[in-house]
């Protein structure tokens, strides 16, 4: 390459057609759309990998049990692998879902179930169970079978407040779902039943 005043473009130069920019004795000082397109490229086809990865993965556990559903991870990757999948008929759990944008991706891709983290979001001063309601409307107006799996609940009012907004699934500690068994005007009116029933003296059996 002859010598080019610095700061000089070159369009093409054998380098995915990019530009260069050279100095003085014709040393390159930079490659612009040239390296980015060649890094786009390495980046797809690692993106490739990662997807038929998680395609290769999902058609295996589906060998196990036509009940099954697969999860994926909600990245470009991850939705790419959901279409594949659900066009296979294979149930895909898109995971880690933290706005409706990312719902409605999934819903696009045939998602079997969404699952917003609402833990995670009041975690870091967000207000968890307004995603629910914006999924619930965004997948009703559009009329989605994309089922909402509420994750990450924390507590009893978590689980309640899913099931208003017309959550499909929750996922919760054990705990949480215990607790919906307890209130103690049941354990009083319970011990009156049984001290009223004592009085009479009599048994069943």
């Amino acid at each position: 390459m002859p010598p080019q005043d610095e700061g000089t473009v070159v369009l093409g130069a054998g380098l995915a057609e990019g530009f260069l920019v050279v100095g003085e004795s014709g040393e390159l000082l930079r490659l612009r759309a040239g390296d980015e397109l060649r890094e786009d490229t390495e980046q797809r086809r690692h993106g490739d990998e990662v997807v038929g990865g998680m395609v290769r993965e999902g058609q295996w556990l589906r060998e196990i049990a036509d009940n099954l559903t697969v999860k994926v991870p909600l990245t470009v990757d991850g939705i790419k692998a959901t279409k594949i999948l659900s066009d296979e008929g294979i149930a895909v759990n898109v995971t880690l879902c933290f706005s409706s944008g990312q719902a409605l991706l999934a819903a696009k891709a045939g998602a079997t179930f969404i699952s917003p983290f609402v833990g995670r979001l009041d975690d870091i001063g967000l207000e968890g169970m307004n995603l629910i309601q914006d999924i619930r409307l965004i997948y009703d107006n559009y009329g989605f079978d994309t089922e909402i799996l509420t994750a990450s609940a924390r507590h009893v009012p978590h689980l309640l407040e899913a099931a208003r907004l017309g959550s499909d699934v929750i996922t919760a500690p054990p705990k949480v779902f215990w607790q919906l068994f307890e209130h103690p005007m049941t354990d009083k009116g319970l011990a009156a039943f049984l001290a009223d029933w004592e009085k009479t003296g009599q048994k069943l059996g």
